[in-house]
This record gives C-alpha cells, sequence and structure tokens, in this order.
C-alpha cells in the first residue's frame, strides 16, 4: 500500500459533493422515474466536482464514455491545473429503484484516494464477500461455500453460525448462496437495492450484520471497499464476466487476470476519503428534509489516514 495521503481539506470538499447530489436526487423521491432520478443526481454532482480545485479522474463511474451524459469511467473533472491529482470513484445515486418508489437507503456515494491507486475496475459484476474489523486476516474468503464462511466466522467470533447474520441482495441469482447460509443456521437480512450500504453494515455494530456475500456491481464493490478501509474489515471480489464485451471492455481499461481474486487493499491501494449523503431515511442515514424553509442533509464522512468517522448534519435555507 502506498502511503501517499489527501490533503484534508477534501473531506469537507467530499461532503459537500454528496449533499448537492443527494438534495438533486430527492426532488424526484417518489416520481416513479429512475433515470430522470439519476441524470439529477449526476448533473449535480458533475457541476460540483468542476468547481473544484481538483485535478481529478472517474476511475469507477456509471459507465464507459459512450454512455455520457451519465459520469463515465475515465472522465476528467475539476481542473487540469488542480491542486489535488485524485482518482475519484462514485455512485450518485445508489437505489435509483429506492428513489423512484420512495423506499428507505438510497445514497449519494463518493469515494478519492491518491491518483493512480484506485482499482479501474469495468461496469460488470463482482462476487464479493465481507466482513467488518476485529478478526484475523483470512477469516473470509471468497473461495468458500457461504457456509464454510459462516462457521469460520462464528468460530472466530466465539459463538454459535446460528448467530452470525448475512446480508445479501434478493436476487434469483443468488437462490444457491441463501440456501447454503440457511443449511449453517445463519440469519440471511434480504436487502432490494443497494450494496455500497450492505458492505457498510458489516463495519457497524447498531445493524447486527457480520457477514456480506453476494454479487453486485463492481464499481460499487470499490466503494465499499473504500468504506472499508477507513473503518476496518476484510472485502475480497472478484469480476464476473457474462460475455466476451465484457471481457473487451475490461481489457481496455487494463484488467488482463480475468479471474483475479482482489482483496481491499489491491482495490484501493492508499488511504482513502469516502462519503455519503443520505436521499431517503435508512439504516445508516437520515434522508434529505425540508422544513420551516431549510433543506436538511446527514452525511457520514470517512478517512482512512486519520481512521475519523463524522457525521455531519447540514442545515441550509431553500
Amino acid at each position: 500500500m502506498t502511503s501517499e495521503i489527501l490533503d484534508r481539506s477534501l473531506v469537507l470538499d467530499a461532503v459537500r459533493v454528496t449533499e448537492i447530489a443527494a438534495i438533486a436526487a430527492w426532488k424526484l423521491v417518489g416520481r416513479g422515474d429512475e433515470k430522470e432520478a439519476d441524470q439529477a443526481a449526476v448533473d449535480a454532482m458533475r457541476t460540483a466536482l468542476n468547481d473544484l480545485d481538483i485535478d481529478g479522474e472517474i476511475v469507477i463511474g456509471e459507465g464507459e464514455r459512450d454512455e455520457a451524459p451519465m459520469l463515465y469511467i475515465g472522465e476528467k473533472v475539476g481542473k487540469p491545473s488542480g491542486k489535488h491529482k485524485i482518482d475519484i470513484a462514485l455512485d450518485p445515486l445508489e437505489g435509483t429503484t429506492l428513489t423512484a418508489k420512495a423506499m428507505a437507503n438510497a445514497l449519494a456515494v463518493m469515494a478519492w484516494a491518491p491518483k493512480g491507486t484506485m482499482l479501474n475496475a469495468p461496469d460488470t459484476y463482482m462476487d464479493k464477500i465481507a466482513c467488518g474489523p476485529g478478526y484475523p486476516a483470512g477469516v473470509i474468503d471468497l473461495d468458500r461455500t457461504p457456509g464454510e464462511n459462516v462457521q469460520a466466522l462464528a468460530k472466530a467470533k466465539g459463538v454459535e453460525p446460528s448467530e452470525i447474520t448475512v446480508c445479501v441482495l434478493d436476487r434469483p441469482r443468488h437462490t444457491e448462496i441463501i440456501a447454503s447460509l440457511r443449511a449453517v443456521g445463519a440469519r440471511v437480512y434480504l436487502i432490494t437495492d443497494g450494496d455500497v450500504a450492505g458492505v457498510m453494515n458489516t463495519a457497524n455494530p447498531e445493524t447486527g450484520v457480520d457477514l456480506y456475500l453476494g454479487s453486485g456491481g463492481a464499481p460499487e464493490g470499490v466503494l465499499a471497499c473504500a468504506a472499508l478501509k477507513c473503518v476496518g474489515g476484510q472485502f475480497q471480489g472478484r469480476l464476473v464476466f457474462r460475455n466476451a464485451d465484457e471481457k473487451a471492455r475490461a481489457a481496455r481499461i487494463g484488467i488482463t487476470d480475468f479471474d483475479k481474486k482482489y482483496d481491499l487493499h489491491e482495490m484501493v491501494r492508499a488511504d482513502a476519503i469516502f462519503a455519503a449523503t443520505g436521499v431517503t431515511k435508512g439504516a445508516l442515514l437520515d434522508g434529505v428534509r425540508v422544513e420551516g424553509g431549510f433543506v436538511h442533509t446527514h452525511t457520514l464522512v470517512m478517512n482512512s489516514a486519520t481512521r475519523t468517522v463524522r457525521e455531519v448534519r447540514m442545515k441550509r435555507p431553500i
């Protein structure tokens, strides 16, 4: 891992960017239009980033250049002469469906690290496993069965497998994973969307989640790693390619080993800053709300260099 550290002033800049994106998305909560909500968050986040004194490149975004006007992989933001040269991972609206349906846990999420230190992951799926801090290295392994991972984690925690809770995205592709978990007696906590928040839940004792398992977006995997890097925990991921086109997209951004198993520190190789602002109220954060002529936001911002975790509540006139 490189010893490069980002300037602490960027912490508040990160908060401002995710706040602005969350407020823009919130205006579309419950309107039933996922694309419009996502676009509003994208446009707001791009404008906010371009106002900063950074020379930034998006390494985790919402697709490739031909998919603009999304914030695409390889897009430059900020200013060419910007003081801070950084890699940026972002999801302007994690939980587009949650937002469109006014459901809980939608977030605006972003992470950044020194230039050249984040995995430039393609917009494909990734098999993931994650747990929170306090366990010996290697306690979880992507190459074990879900049941074996539960048993290993239970042993390390000093409890029975029946006392382990595993967060899994509620998708048909996870039927076998869920069956394996329940076969050893584990509790399965199913979520409809938002696997960055799902991974982050493993590091928060208040959620009761011990383990995260399943496949989801590779970009969200890198974002989750940046968050875990700030608070401790373990993560492994392996890219999943459904066709030759996805492998070609990966090759274009420098991925050569299609079967590689990445750990947290390979995906985010330097200290990182992570910020998430709630769009709708959820387990981690309150959502945006308007009251008495003011807009209120709730943001979680973390810096792995200082191991600080801050909750920021902002109130500003509409």
